[in-house]
């Protein structure tokens, strides 16, 4: 295991590959492909926060708790609720920001606030020649050419190693409630979360449980300050009525929690790994890269690849988490190879 101390270190262990890099932050977010293991957990410290700003750099290894920590002693948030993924991969470890940005990793509130990328600021990173690069800022009016930053967020290490980020935080809330309805089949589920989620009164977050312990649940989440939640809560549940009786849940830390389990789905694996007998079969990784030519390394998205037998147009979770397989470091693949340019349909499918 390649474990930089420095940015400068992890430079030089970029240009001194001989072969493919196994490049993992915590290990948790699915399966590593081959390689020798290369991790970004010695590059870790939150470099600034400003609270007053809203803005926070930190080291690309440092823990995802660490920061939520230090953000919620300021009544500070990063806003995009980052999941975590080792309830539902059954995988190990500690999640970090460098493993948020390069999968772009969020929560429910993504379609109110956006993903990760959408709150980065700049970042920096080794490229595949051992280059450090500089992106972005740490304030959030700059202008710095081509956005590499958001190129990067999401690409799973495919263009490079990330040692730092720049990130936009926001306000905590002062309570939480949730707006819940039992019994709705998921097709009028559907219909609820889409009214709901057209209505001014500001939804964050909408699910619906078919196998709840105490039948399908349907509920919403609304956060903010007290009195702005109380009206919403009643105007929306008004303008839902149409569906049923909504019931109103205000316990502020039990509602918290309750999203943290939706989030991170782990009711849904019952805090469990997603086992074989899942209808999607395993993913299959592709094969190294051998081109002709002289072995430099560089960053290709070699992720991905899995065959669905469940022929559905609904999310797969095995196949999902397939696609969340870290892409490796290995030789540039020839220009006529098919795979460089196209993704099995089927991971379209799991993927949707």
């Amino acid at each position: 295991m390649i474990r930089p101390g420095s940015e400068a270190e992890l430079a030089e262990a970029v240009r001194d590959a001989s072969g493919p890099l196994s490049v993992r932050g915590g290990g948790t977010r699915g399966l590593l492909p081959e390689g020798t293991p290369l991790t970004t957990s010695g590059l870790s410290g939150i470099v600034l926060h400003d609270p007053a700003a809203l803005t926070l750099v930190a080291l690309a290894g440092t823990p995802v708790e660490e920061i939520d920590a230090t953000l919620a002693r300021a009544n500070q948030r990063l806003a995009f609720e980052p999941m975590d993924h080792r309830a539902l991969l059954g995988t190990k470890g500690t999640p970090t920001i460098g493993g948020v940005v390069a999968a772009n990793v969020s929560g429910p509130r993504r379609m109110q606030v956006g993903a990760a990328r959408d709150h980065l600021l700049g970042l920096r990173f080794v490229d595949g020649e051992g280059t450090i690069v500089k992106n972005g800022g740490r304030v959030m009016k700059n202008v710095t050419g081509y956005d590499l930053a958001r190129l990067l967020a999401g690409s799973r290490g495919a263009l490079g190693v990330i040692t730092e980020v720049a990130l936009k935080v926001l306000p905590g809330t002062e309570t939480t409630a949730n707006l819940v309805i039992h019994g709705l089949d998921d097709a009028t589920a559907v219909r609820a979360m889409s009214d709901a989620l057209g209505t001014p009164f500001e939804v964050s977050g909408a699910a619906h449980d078919p196998h709840a312990p105490d039948g399908p649940r349907t509920e919403l989440r609304l956060e903010g300050f007290g009195a702005s939640v109380a009206y919403r809560c009643q105007a929306l549940a008004e303008r839902l009525k149409a569906h049923g009786s909504w019931e109103t849940e205000t316990d502020r830390d039990a509602v918290r929690a309750h999203w943290r389990g939706i989030r991170d789905a782990a009711r849904s694996t019952g805090g469990r790994a997603m086992s074989g007998a899942s209808r999607c079969v395993q993913a299959r990784r592709p094969p190294s890269w051998r081109g002709p030519g002289p072995r430099r390394p560089s960053m290709i998205g070699a992720a991905g690849w899995c065959g669905c037998a469940c022929r559905r147009e609904t999310t797969c979770a095995r196949g999902w988490a397939a696609m969340m397989a870290t892409p490796r470091w290995s030789a540039r693949p020839p220009r006529s190879t098919p795979h460089c340019r196209r993704r099995s349909p089927s991971l379209r499918r799991c993927s949707a």
